[in-house]
């Protein structure tokens, strides 16, 4: 039985549909229906009913993706304990996109040249679907929000970055008061079930603010980018971003404090990958001590 056709089965599971699975895997989506039968007709059963695009498990296929689940896990480490002592091997990252878009291609560029033999496979998803990630063992580390409850003690945190809740505005408005600014231009609102937009969202509500609500969204980029252009003023964490520099924006500070937005790095104390994930963290240092000059 070949141990990829279990993982591409999870991925279909995962995603529910077999057309999500081969785009985030990088294949035809034929080429996973036929790996699917492959496994049905080794098992001896039938493991996915399809409806129209989606497919869910039957009840044969619940019980082979529970215990699929942990030899594809178990496979994967046993790879990795086998490259330990080797600068080789893969790294599997879960990050926030607004993190992929500043941060890691600075600290990739480090890593690679670090580990040239390692293989990165980068995936971006919200800090709580890469918990979930890294709970199942679908990914090693995940750059993400600090989470809001108190963590396991198998888990390992690393503080990467403290953002300040700013209001971002036209460049023309720099002078003018931030609260004004929410209240009386329209408004870009980061969406409220990320982190960072329930932290914007408990501010206004605090300050007794009501803004005059344009768009919602879940891109910073695209808000900075909306702001640039006047549509609107935002309340976002601010972030650091090449991406971002050249926008005729201006970042007004809060007049009351809030606490900002963290983003760092978790990882399972345990981990197999431990050498590169120690690699991984020591190259997003560099790249944090370079920009703050040291």
């Amino acid at each position: 039985m070949d141990v990829t056709f279990l993982a591409n089965l999870l991925q279909v599971v995962d995603s529910g549909s077999m057309a999500e699975a081969a785009r985030r895997i990088g294949v035809t989506p034929a080429a996973i229906a036929q790996q699917v039968q492959a496994l049905e007709k080794e098992l001896g059963v039938e493991l996915l009913v399809r409806s129209g695009r989606t497919v869910t498990p039957t009840e044969a296929g619940h019980r082979v993706i529970e215990r699929a689940r942990g030899l594809v896990r178990e496979f994967a480490e046993l790879k990795a304990f086998a490259l330990e002592d080797e600068a080789a091997g893969e790294l599997r990252i879960g990050t926030i996109m607004t993190a992929l878009l500043s941060l890691i291609p600075d600290v990739l560029s480090g890593f690679a040249a670090s580990f040239p033999h390692a293989n990165v496979l980068i995936r971006a998803a919200t800090s709580m679907e890469l918990y979930e990630a890294l709970q199942r063992g679908d990914v090693d580390v995940a750059v993400c929000l600090h989470p809001v409850f108190a963590l396991p003690k198998a888990y390992d945190w690393h503080l990467l970055r403290e953002e300040p809740i700013v209001v971002l505005a036209p460049a023309r408005f720099a002078a003018r008061d931030p609260h004004d600014l929410l209240a009386r231009e329209p408004f870009i609102r980061y969406d409220r079930s990320l982190g960072g937009g329930k932290q914007a969202d408990q501010y206004l509500r605090a300050a007794k603010i009501v803004p005059h609500e344009l768009f919602e969204l879940n891109s910073l980029m695209a808000i900075a980018i909306m702001v640039d252009r006047g549509l609107g003023v935002s309340l976002v964490p601010d972030i650091v971003s090449p991406l971002t520099t050249h926008l005729n924006v201006a970042k007004l500070t809060l007049p009351v404090h809030t606490e900002p937005r963290r983003f760092g790095v978790l990882w399972h104390r345990a981990s197999p990958r431990g050498r590169l994930i120690r690699g991984f963290l020591d190259c997003a240092d560099a790249v944090l001590e370079g920009e703050r000059g040291l």
